[in-house]
């Protein structure tokens, strides 16, 4: 049977988008981010213009995704880990595809981080029939 570490990376796989959650000046916050699995780790590209990097770099944080279904099955993934800075390996940039041309009106200017997680949750709900 997998881990849940194994389920959480199939999962992540399935899609390209999450959210990111650290703290910025002891406030909590999240930001969006397009990610890949590479060998169990979570790669983030997220836009380095709104600075948010800087608050996960050398810390812990929470990143997840989830598939919401109003009538199959619905999941939930959370990875907690170590983030640092990395340069993407050319095979990296590929998977990642290509990068938003603007964000909030702003030229997109990428910056990639790695989640080397510690411990993954996964959540399945199966809704039930309707009446």
């Amino acid at each position: 049977m997998p881990t849940d570490e194994q389920r959480a990376a199939d999962l992540l796989g399935r899609v390209e988008h999450g959210r990111v959650a650290t703290s910025m000046r002891a406030l909590p916050f999240l930001a969006s981010a397009r990610h890949i699995v590479v060998d169990g780790q979570v790669l983030l590209r997220l836009h380095r213009g709104h600075g948010y990097h800087r608050a996960c770099v050398g810390g812990v944080v929470a990143y997840g995704a989830d598939v919401p279904s109003a009538r199959s099955r619905s999941w939930s993934v959370q990875v907690v880990g170590e983030c640092a800075a990395v340069e993407p390996t050319p095979a990296e940039l590929d998977r990642f595809g290509p990068a938003p041309r603007s964000v909030d009106g702003v030229p997109f200017d990428p910056v990639y981080l790695r989640v080397e997680p510690q411990f993954a949750t996964v959540h399945s709900v199966i809704e039930t029939d309707s009446p």
